[in-house]
């Protein structure tokens, strides 16, 4: 029977391995063999800015690449103690800085600056252990020592390996090392009370560009060169494998082994320490998972940016309730409107659009217009309420790349018709600096802006002190 194998981080022709993003969550106990290429260059997307020569990630990026290391570090002792292999290909050392969680403040005012403390980081906590890695390229390399298990693996894949890094620290046991110094640029580490074995091995490349050919269409094809290195990695790992585990030099210890009768002095002292931080982890785990259950609602108000339908509908509710509306959902046997809101200066009938890859037109109009003749109708409702349509124009998109958000047709309706037209961008921007604030006065003039505009609605400016996230400023402070 064929061995199961995923690769994470990379991909090359082969029609029996599963490949895997580096963000997948998958469990690694599903596979015999796992293989990783290291590659977090994608978390730059969430760098503030560059700080000593590094990216600097915020709170986002931070919280999920940390989130995504220890997950892999997690099924990478797993996968070990149930006596499995997993390969690491030893690319570059990348290295970004990650906020701690922890922020200090100076100044007053207009000078008050925000500094969020961070600590280094790299794509190597992944792995168990201390483990250092110094980035050095190269390609002169050799076998260590007799009987290498990478023996055959060298011979098949030799010429496509290169050595981006030296590695060193505890545990680590050569496999290949540089012609010249004998740096160790592969090995294997064993760790205790784990039959697998990690084994890291120099860098193959396959986004290398005689893997890959593109025709005159711009269709992109692996090369014939591709697949045959494709096969031989598979192939040959699958061999390391099985002389890892035919090379198995210990047995593993009975259960009965355990009893207090055959427990050494210093074992008993190091698992009462182990006891101990297992504890701590678990108080750490449930308070984890007690604040991601908190923060989901605190990040409604994100929905703004990027959501449509009842999501978005949340967000803008609970948008209108910072700036003091009550607001609410209506829906009896008859009607149903996204969102009724009303405060001390008036009342309003609210209709959301969101649009994935366009600006809003006028298809909202007469449902809006049907509402508010509804509401209207109602017993209870003595004025009619002001329309209100809330867009989310090309919601995929990053804010500063979008276009108009509403069409020049569903402009002049507006104006037609008495209706506002509200900017999801825009809600946003105030409704997060009035949940930071509680500025009633700033709301107040808010509402007045939804109320007494037809047309797009222009919010009062951000009073200049509120520090804005593109602000913050990364001090020379490191934990």
């Amino acid at each position: 029977m064929p061995k199961s194998i995923v690769v994470l981080g990379t991909s090359f022709p082969h029609e029996e391995v599963d490949f895997q993003s580096l963000s997948s969550q998958i469990s690694l106990l599903d596979y015999d063999i796992s293989v990783f290429d290291p590659d977090i260059s994608s978390f730059r997307s969430f760098s503030l800015k560059d700080y000593l020569g590094k990216p600097a990630l915020n709170d986002t990026g931070s919280f999920k690449l940390k989130e995504q290391m220890a997950h892999w570090r997690r099924e990478i002792i797993e996968v070990m103690k149930a006596g499995k292999t997993v390969f690491i290909l030893l690319k570059e050392l990348q290295e970004v800085y990650v906020a701690t969680g922890k922020k200090e403040y100076s100044g007053t005012g207009r000078n008050r600056q925000e500094t969020m403390m961070v600590t280094n980081y790299s794509n190597y906590n992944l792995i168990p252990g201390e483990i250092n890695f110094i980035n050095s390229k190269g390609t002169s390399m050799k076998l260590y020592g007799r009987d290498n298990v990478l023996t055959t693996y060298w011979a098949e894949l030799r010429d496509f390996s290169a050595y981006r890094v030296f590695i060193s620290g505890a545990g680590v046991r050569p496999l290949v090392v540089t012609k010249t110094g004998n740096k160790t640029v592969g090995a294997y580490i064993k760790y205790e009370d784990s039959q697998g074995t990690l084994v890291l091995l120099p860098y193959i490349d396959f986004g290398r560009a005689d893997f890959t050919r593109t025709t005159r269409t711009g269709n992109e094809y692996w090369t014939d060169k591709a697949k045959q290195a494709g096969k031989q990695f598979i192939s040959a790992i699958s061999g390391v494998d099985d002389l890892l585990k035919e090379g198995r030099e210990f047995t593993p210890a009975p259960d009965w082994t355990t009893q207090d009768r055959f427990v050494l002095a210093a074992e008993q002292k190091i698992r009462n320490e182990l006891l101990k931080l297992e504890a701590k982890i678990d108080t750490i785990q449930k308070e984890k998972e007690q604040l991601q259950q908190a923060l989901a609602p605190e990040m409604e108000l994100k929905g703004l940016l990027y959501e449509k339908g009842k999501p978005l509908e949340t967000a803008i509710l609970k948008s209108l309730k910072l700036m003091g509306f009550k607001a609410t959902r209506y829906r009896d046997s008859d009607s149903e409107f996204d969102a009724v809101f009303e405060s001390e200066e008036g009342r309003c009938i609210g209709e959301a659009e969101g649009k994935d890859n366009k600006a809003i037109n006028i298809d909202k109009f007469r449902q809006l217009e049907t509402n508010i003749q509804e509401d209207f109708a109602r017993d209870e409702v003595q004025n009619m309420a002001r329309g209100v349509l809330v867009g989310n124009a090309y919601r995929l998109l990053p804010p500063e790349e979008r276009s108009d958000f509403f069409t020049e047709k569903c402009i002049n309706a507006s104006q037609s018709l008495n209706v506002a037209l509200v900017r999801t961008i825009d809600l946003f921007h105030v409704a997060r600096y009035i949940s930071d604030k509680a500025d009633t006065e700033f709301a107040k003039k808010c509402r007045q802006a939804i109320l007494e505009t037809v047309g797009v609605v222009v919010f009062p400016d951000i009073p200049d002190n509120h520090v804005q996230a593109s602000g913050n400023v990364i001090k020379n402070k490191v934990k």
